[in-house]
């Protein structure tokens, strides 16, 4: 059976209560116990003294001296709380017995027989604790015993009702101990269960909702503060995506508008070869272009689903950089810009080869949009602060339109032009691929574009 939250705290607490209540009962017990039989033991050892002083032996013999007439009259009375007396050789043989134990014998202990030892007993319908007490002659030979009872009827009372009083109290408390702590505890999760409430009220249509905030500054305030917390997170994603969605829309349709734009006017009548070759170009422009943004997309959404395995290693950055001047070469060429690589053959980075090449590619295709034409990139290596810096001599970036360059979609005003492909992805991935890598990823504007990959030192 499963049991509510309330009902579990309360059942715990019960059963640790009673395991304390329990020990503390326990010890109650012994104590009293103790109290209770040590007053009688001690009585014991009194009786003894006074009893051993009348005995006189020699050799292996035991005899009696007379008892004073006062010392006698306790034990032939059969009083409340009589006092017994008793003397054995070790053969059993009974040298002493006083008058009221009448026909009753206190029975010889043989396994604490050479020491002295204090036991209950039942003689008759008595109830009597014994003490035994061996007699040593000087040659340190035991040749009697020594018995003396005392009535425990009293003791025996005070620890049975002692006993039953704390067997019957502790099922009593127990269960009051149970539903006064269910009943805390259901004062105590009263705001958890708002919190529940309010938030089985909150959905996608109404994100912004957030929880009530209890004035009190516990456990609860912080919880109520930290699912807000998830909340406007939770809020930020669901906005993202649902511009990530509206912006994607809008980026694949202009694409596919000035395909089927071009499409119509090449079927409204017939055309020269020159010119379905010419339409037929832009149109393979248009499908590159969707081509280049679907796997963009498809980057974008492995990095957001932790999908990329990272593989760092050592990467020498001229050999890396070179390889990279041979593929750019034809773009470089068309566009008349030069490709300039200042760092050391000895440049070193520890990083994912395969994934820094998709962010210098990215900024590379960045550079050459808009770079003048007849213009330089410049790839340099700065070892004191191992960072490697990627400029061009273009007009650089307004400085309102910076903390937004690293947004998915994100293109300036003055670059939202047919002349400048791009869906604005290409630095979204530069950014993600820096965090994955852990780079530390800037831009400035220094007579150009300049954006900075700061590697962690090896």
């Amino acid at each position: 059976m499963e049991l509510s939250f309330r009902n579990r705290i309360a059942l715990f607490t019960a059963t640790a209560a009673a395991i304390t209540i329990g020990v503390v009962f326990l010890l109650v017990y012994g104590v009293v116990y103790q109290t209770a039989y040590q007053h009688l033991d001690d009585d014991i050892r009194q009786e003894k003294e006074k009893f051993v002083r009348n005995l006189v032996w020699q050799g292996d013999s035991i005899s009696i001296r007379h008892l004073q007439e006062e010392e006698m009259e306790g034990n032939n009375q059969a009083d409340v709380n009589p006092t017994f007396l008793q003397l054995t050789a070790t053969d059993g043989h009974f040298l002493f017995r006083s008058p009221n134990l009448k026909d009753d014998s206190m029975g010889l202990n043989t396994r604490h027989a050479s020491e002295s030892s204090f036991y209950n007993v039942q003689m008759g319908n008595r109830r009597v604790r014994q003490g035994q007490f061996p007699i040593l002659n000087r040659r340190q030979k035991t040749i009697g015993y020594v018995l003396i009872g005392i009535s425990r009827e009293e003791s025996a009372i005070v620890l049975h009702n002692l006993r039953n009083t704390l067997l019957a109290t502790f099922p009593l408390l127990l269960i009051a101990l149970y539903w006064a702590t269910a009943l805390s505890a259901f004062k105590g999760i009263a705001p958890v269960k708002q919190l529940i409430k309010a938030a089985g009220r909150i959905s996608e249509a109404n994100i912004d909702t957030r929880l009530p905030v209890p004035a009190n500054k516990d456990e609860i305030h912080q919880l109520a503060l930290t699912i807000n917390e998830l909340l406007e997170r939770i809020e930020r994603g669901v906005q993202r995506e649902k511009q990530f969605t509206a912006d994607a829309s809008h980026e694949i349709r202009t694409p596919l508008t000035a395909i089927r734009g071009i499409l119509e006017v090449l079927i409204r009548k017939k055309r020269t070869p020159e010119q379905y070759e010419e339409k037929i170009g832009h149109v393979i422009q248009e499908v590159d272009r969707l081509h280049a943004m679907s796997e963009q997309l498809l980057a974008v959404a492995r990095m957001e689903s932790n999908t990329i395995q990272v593989q760092k290693n050592a990467v020498a950055l001229h050999a890396f950089f070179q390889s990279e001047a041979q593929k750019w070469q034809p773009r470089l060429q068309a566009k008349n810009m030069t490709l300039h690589l200042d760092m050391p053959a000895s440049a070193l980075v520890h990083t994912d080869a395969a994934l820094l090449r998709v962010m210098v590619d990215n900024l590379l295709d960045n550079s050459l949009k808009y770079g003048h034409p007849g213009g330089r990139i410049t790839c340099q290596w700065l070892a004191e602060e191992h960072c490697l810096r990627i400029s061009d001599d273009g007009p650089g970036i307004a400085p309102e339109n910076l903390p937004h360059l690293f947004e998915r979609f994100f293109r300036a005003d003055e670059a939202r032009s047919t002349q400048i492909p791009g869906a604005g992805l290409g630095l979204s991935v530069v950014k993600k691929l820096a965090d994955l890598l852990h780079i530390e990823l800037s831009v400035t504007n220094d007579q150009g574009a300049v954006f900075s990959l700061r590697f962690k030192a090896a």
